[in-house]
């Protein structure tokens, strides 16, 4: 894939010129009519979940494409916004929730942990799934649809086709985890295509990905609308994130040293020195795009954050 010279900054969509792309909210949306078509999960009942002013709206469950298709037939003319997640889902993937719902007619959100994206297989067994919560609370978000596919359906002849990023984007998440940006960008193309959604909303907090999703949406002339939202902090600085859980509790507080540490040190290398004296391992700490972007390990669990550098000229996505 081509890349152009192009970065991310910023953390609202009007900071990227999509304000004038982007409808104001719904004072309230439509009901789904009773008899749509649809699959569900399995032992799962389509549940009515109270809606603005007092009306009641279904949830949707598709757990096979053909279900999920037969289920965005029936949502032609309709502003659809979507969120991709891995599920494990927290107040950050909320806030994404919550915007689309501000700004679409019709939410689906899909949870599918993406094999492709993982080099390590351990890290693969370890990463969360909590699907029950998940849906759960989706629907208490006011979410419409909620896509689960298999991973046989959406990878019906294994790993055969994979998108490859530019050779100038193999560094940090690119160059410390191998095939991960190939992965994100091969499962979000697919599911862009599946769910044709007019916008798709991503996390700052994976700066890296929200890039090369970005461009990749550009080069390949997605017609969704790739929407950057603001990073999601625990009260302690903490970004909000599903490997959190992974940590000891004494880890999680001192696992909030690393927002301290890119946000106070005057240059890259005094922040991997603060941190590698606290006893994080550091895999990098560097200053691109206009932020100052790190990956760590505590206890095992690896962890990313970045934040701007308001001296950096920010480039535009």
């Amino acid at each position: 894939m081509r890349r152009t010279d192009i970065g991310a900054s910023g953390s609202a969509g009007h900071e990227h010129g999509y304000s004038s792309e982007i409808r104001p909210p719904f004072s309230q949306r439509r009901p789904l009519h009773s008899g749509d078509p649809g699959t569900f999960r399995r032992g799962r009942e389509r549940r009515h979940v109270p809606g603005r002013r007092g009306e009641l709206l279904l949830i949707h469950v598709s757990d096979t494409l053909a279900g999920w298709r037969t289920r965005r037939r029936g949502l032609e003319g309709r502003s659809i916004g979507f969120v991709p997640t891995m599920g494990a889902l927290h107040r950050g993937h909320s806030a994404l929730v919550e915007r689309c719902r501000a700004e679409n007619e019709i939410v689906a959100v899909s949870i599918f942990v993406n094999p492709l994206q993982f080099d390590d297989t351990t890290d693969l067994e370890r990463y969360p799934r909590t699907l029950d919560q998940d849906i759960a609370l989706v629907e208490s978000l006011g979410a419409d649809e909620v896509i689960v596919p298999s991973c046989s359906e959406l990878y019906p002849h294994g790993y055969r086709f994979r998108l490859e990023p530019h050779s100038s984007d193999l560094v940090l998440e690119g160059e410390y985890r191998p095939g991960f940006l190939q992965g994100v960008m091969t499962i979000v193309l697919k599911l862009l295509n599946l769910v044709r959604a007019d916008r798709a909303y991503f996390g700052e907090k994976d700066y890296q990905q929200l890039r090369v999703v970005t461009e990749m949406a550009r080069e390949f002339f997605l017609p969704t609308q790739i929407i950057p939202c603001p990073t999601v902090r625990e009260e302690s600085g903490l970004a909000m994130s599903s490997r959190n859980a992974l940590l000891s509790p004494q880890a999680r507080d001192k696992a909030a040293y690393l927002f301290q540490a890119l946000t106070t040190a005057a240059a890259g290398a005094q922040a991997r020195a603060a941190l590698e004296a606290r006893g994080f391992v550091v895999e990098y700490v560097e200053e691109r795009w206009g932020r100052r972007l790190a990956a760590v390990h505590l206890e095992g669990v690896r962890l990313i954050d970045n934040v701007p550098v308001p001296e950096i000229r920010p480039c535009e996505f």
